[in-house]
């Protein structure tokens, strides 16, 4: 029996690391997270990935997915296709997502440009090779073998929108303006629990057509700039940020200030996942 029901509130993934993301209705869940997550990823002239810290402008690249082609938006620039998985001629080169050296499809020239040019410095865009399994932390995951692919560290992301509300009452007691949910780039949304009640979730279980979902969270996650960038102007700013740190220091993660549950796929690798669906939590303590 479930220690509570709630539902699944929205769904959302993030083609490119650091990019702007996109809400879907429904997807499929492979064992490195939702479809096409993190799939692909910009990476300097030494393969090292870069993101929204040091390059908040990565917020205004709007990335959409047809058929599994990738198309980036940007304002004042043409739309640039992508073939899918990726260019005939494309070349296998090692890249790093933190401690990790995988290697990844160099999607060429046209997407380097065109990347380049927006941010204003040399990038080129890789897409993951589906072949690596680059595997999850085990300090956090346990017993489970889980994948991952340009995420920073774990499958998934779990917040909820009880949790957005308490941050935006705090924000607006103080004059700030309130924020949307994609500061904080989950890729699962839960309705229907308490504030930040997603930190003592041990397991959840989605019913879905194709079978049980079953997602274990194994670790809070910590915060860096990235929430105080404003997605629609691709500044940087200090409020939502400066406002987290005020109550939601994390002693599970030595007083690192933490908003959401990075999670991993147990069961159900296949199912397609639906917003509306409803969940069975079961607490981890």
């Amino acid at each position: 029996m479930a220690d509570i029901e709630c539902s699944l509130h929205a769904l959302c993934v993030y083609p490119v690391k650091s990019c702007a993301g996109t809400e879907l209705q429904r997807s499929v869940l492979h064992d490195t997270g939702l479809a096409l997550d993190r799939a692909w990823m910009l990476v300097d002239e030494r393969g090292e990935f870069v993101t929204q810290r040091e390059l908040p402008r990565l917020a205004l690249i709007r990335p959409s997915l047809r058929g599994g082609q990738l198309r980036l938006h940007a304002a004042g620039r043409p739309a640039l296709s992508l073939p899918a998985p990726e260019p005939a001629d494309a070349l296998r080169v090692p890249v790093r997502v933190w401690h990790d050296t995988v290697s990844a499809w160099d999607m060429g020239a046209q997407a380097a440009m065109w990347c380049s040019e927006f941010i204003g410095r040399p990038l080129r865009l890789v897409r993951f090779d589906d072949t690596q399994r680059r595997v999850c932390d085990r300090r956090w995951t346990g017993a489970a073998t889980a994948h991952a692919a340009f995420a920073d560290a774990f499958s998934l992301l779990v917040s909820s929108t009880a949790s957005l509300a308490e941050l935006n009452r705090r924000l607006l007691a103080q004059g700030e303006a309130a924020v949307a949910m994609r500061r904080f780039r989950p890729n699962l949304v839960l309705d229907g629990i308490d504030a930040h009640d997603e930190d003592h979730i041990g397991l959840l279980e989605i019913d879905t057509p194709q079978g049980t979902v079953r997602i274990q969270l194994v670790k809070p996650c910590v915060r860096c700039s990235i929430p105080g960038v404003d997605p629609d102007s691709g500044e940087q700013g200090y409020a939502v940020t400066d406002t987290l740190a005020s109550y939601r220091a994390d002693a599970r993660m030595d007083g690192a200030v933490t908003f959401g549950m990075n999670a991993i796929v147990l069961d159900g690798v296949g199912c397609e996942l639906a917003a509306g669906q409803r969940c069975r939590a079961h607490y981890a303590f």
